[in-house]
């Protein structure tokens, strides 16, 4: 009996041993991310932190802003006025029609699939536009020509999702129907030009000469960028996960603040603002939010990654599939106004050349993946002021002929895709994809 009742006076000091031991345990057996002390060891951690992602896979844009300060140096050397005040503006007057396109095509390669079709749903749309802009007024006008190509995106993502046919097929088909379809809009009319007081003029041609605009949109970018950044580095902080110190963020802003400031001083060279890179910047930073703050963006990524996984995680495949052609159909109609605008109206022509090839490899050249679930709205802005560089470029040097440029800016586009394989083929060695 006497045992009975001490072992009873044994069991609440155990208990208090045990109820103690989670409160000691969190300082003894604490495990923290290695990658939270990479910025405690200053430049040497962030080199290795480097060499890690290089190693990894994880390359991000370095190739093509790489590409772009070896493209600006070497056309310098061979002009010797290629980082002109001018030049910035020609490249950033004709890359807004061909980057809005390429915005869409980024949401469609996400999901691993293409668009062949954006060139002739730009023509289309501008056709559209400048025909029924004859009988009603020019803003309804631009609305029917918008909603034509989101009509057609709806038609292309509907038949891929609904009916099966691969979107490399219905696409194909849609390159040669809608510039079929484009023809017969315009019927006897070879051209239309663009009339006076159109809104679709102003997009190429409107500039905002107060020189405070220039000055007041790269300081509202430089300000959005840092708090953006802060309030990243606070959530991942409040989360335990690898973040950005307060240090990082500030030489981060500046090396930006550095960059829009010349822009703008650039642009006030010339007639100041453009009207396109407003609206241009305006679409990617809409586009943007959309597909990494949003529940949709991250369902499109995960349809991307993997459409069986998707599907078991409730995730509306086709929808998503339809609703990317009709986001694809809509920009791809916005950048044939702006390329109406561009050439001072609508024609038969308009949407056809190169126009489609400018727009893949702009998504691609900038970062996104062939393969899917990877890349950036800011891809297309990238992609874009590499291939209109080269252009421009090449022009200043009488190097014009469309042979010279296909070829350059074919030999761009493979080594872009070669360096996503290789990444992606990295990633899966590593264990990452």
């Amino acid at each position: 009996m006497s045992n009975v009742n001490e072992t009873p006076a044994k069991v609440p000091a155990q208990a208090d041993a045990t109820t103690e031991a989670p409160a000691a345990a969190p300082d003894a057996v604490r495990v923290v991310d290695p990658r939270l002390l990479i910025r405690e060891q200053g430049f040497k951690g962030y080199w290795t932190e480097f060499k890690r992602k290089v190693r990894s896979g994880e390359i991000g844009s370095l190739p093509v802003v790489v590409g772009l300060i070896i493209i600006g140096i070497v056309f310098q050397l061979e002009t010797g006025n290629f980082l002109t005040s001018y030049n910035l503006d020609q490249i950033t007057l004709y890359a807004a029609g061909p980057g809005i396109m390429a915005v869409g095509i980024v949401f469609v390669l996400l999901l691993g699939e293409i668009d062949l079709a954006v060139g002739s749903v730009a023509g289309l749309a501008g056709a559209v536009w400048a025909v029924v802009g004859t009988d009603i007024p020019d803003s309804l006008a631009i609305v029917v020509g918008i909603l034509s190509g989101t009509v057609i995106g709806a038609f292309h993502g509907i038949v891929f999702a609904k009916i099966g046919v691969p979107a490399f097929v219905v696409t194909l088909a849609g390159f040669l129907g809608w510039a079929g379809m484009q023809t017969w809009v315009m019927g006897d009319k070879s051209t239309i030009t663009t009339p006076l007081g159109s809104f679709v003029r102003d997009l190429t041609s409107y500039y905002f000469e107060d020189i405070a605009a220039a000055y007041g949109l790269a300081v509202v970018v430089i300000v959005a960028f840092y708090l953006a950044q802060l309030r990243d580095a606070r959530r991942r902080k409040a989360a335990e996960l690898p973040h950005r110190p307060q240090s990082e963020i500030i030489l981060r802003t500046v090396l930006l603040a550095v960059m829009c400031l010349l822009a703008a001083y650039a642009f006030n060279q010339e007639q100041g603002l453009p009207l396109s890179l407003v609206i241009f910047l305006g679409i990617l930073v809409v586009t943007d939010f959309i597909l990494r703050r949003t529940t949709y963006g991250r369902q499109v990524f995960a349809v991307g990654g993997g459409v069986e996984a998707a599907r078991r995680a409730g995730i509306n495949v086709s929808w998503i599939r339809i609703s990317v052609f009709m986001i694809s159909g809509t920009l791809g109609a916005v950048g044939g106004l702006f390329l109406a605008s561009a050439t001072g109206g609508a024609d038969r022509s308009l949407g056809g050349g190169n126009q489609l090839m400018m727009c893949i490899a702009a998504a691609v050249i900038g970062g996104t993946s062939l393969f899917g679930g990877r890349g950036k709205v800011w891809s297309a802005l990238l992609g874009i002021l590499v291939i209109q560089s080269i252009v421009q470029g090449l022009n200043q040097m009488n190097l014009s002929s469309n042979a010279i440029q296909y070829m350059i800016t074919g030999g761009v586009l493979l080594i872009a895709v070669i360096i996503d394989s290789v990444s992606r083929k990295t990633q899966k060695t590593a264990g990452r994809a």
